[in-house]
């Protein structure tokens, strides 16, 4: 059980596996106004950037949840670099279905609403572990401005235009699914690239050392087209932000 190693080639360097930059991830957490001791549950966690920043910055405890065995290394390892290894631990395995122990103040997916079959199916899987009246983080992608076409769609690496909407739909759905908006925080285009940006630099630097490996190939096809796809496609037509919601 792990991801295609491609995922974690592109973004080897990367703390942060969204287009989110550390300072709108800081921002996110201050904003929400964590209290020192809030307990929460981060599925598909990444390399654990979120709850190992704010366990350091407001005191909280948690436990992430991630398919990747790189990944959760990293976030482990992320963990005792900024001394929160005490307050924090990831776990190895599928999020799909993961409900904590005992109801969290803050459940989050951020980024991998795949887990619950989309937004409805992840909000009621995170809400399992979830105290009354806690947080619900979910960060999902919409459509910035309507792609004109499939094709272009597809180059936003998205399967079909009806797969995503746009921001103002989301967030009704959410009204509609029974959630109060009560913060956001929202990718813009600089967040964006450099989220993608970095990843051409992993993607070349890997290729520099593995010119033999079996991945090579795919590898270079995706270095040599992925940067104008992304300036003429994704940069221009897809969104992404963080919603944070409360159960009415």
């Amino acid at each position: 059980m792990d991801l295609p190693r491609i995922f974690t080639i592109r973004e080897s360097s990367h703390r942060i596996h969204n287009p989110l930059t550390a300072a709108k991830l800081a921002a996110l957490g201050e904003s929400l106004h964590l209290a020192p001791g809030t307990r929460a549950l981060d599925l598909a966690s990444g390399s654990g950037e979120m709850l190992c920043t704010w366990a350091r910055d407001h005191g909280i405890t948690g436990t992430g949840v991630d398919i990747s065995t790189v990944f959760t290394e990293q976030a482990r390892a992320r963990a005792a670099e900024l001394g929160v290894a005490d307050r924090v631990e990831f776990v190895h395995g599928d999020a799909c279905g993961h409900v904590a122990d005992e109801p969290v103040d803050l459940a989050a997916c951020v980024g991998a609403t795949w887990i619950g079959n989309g937004v409805a199916g992840t909000a009621e899987l995170l809400s399992r572990s979830l105290r009354p009246g806690g947080l619900t983080l979910i960060g999902e992608p919409y459509w910035r401005r309507t792609p004109p076409d499939e094709e272009t769609a597809r180059a936003c690496h998205v399967t079909a235009i009806a797969d995503l909407v746009p921001m103002p739909e989301l967030i009704e759905h959410f009204r509609e699914l029974g959630y109060d908006l009560v913060e956001m925080m929202v990718a813009d285009q600089d967040s964006w690239d450099r989220y993608a940006a970095a990843q051409w630099l992993n993607l070349r630097r890997w290729l520099d050392r593995n010119p033999g490996d079996e991945l090579a190939p795919e590898v270079r096809e995706e270095l040599t087209y992925e940067p104008a796809r992304y300036a003429r496609c994704t940069r221009e037509y897809l969104g992404w932000a963080v919603f944070a919601l409360m159960k009415r």
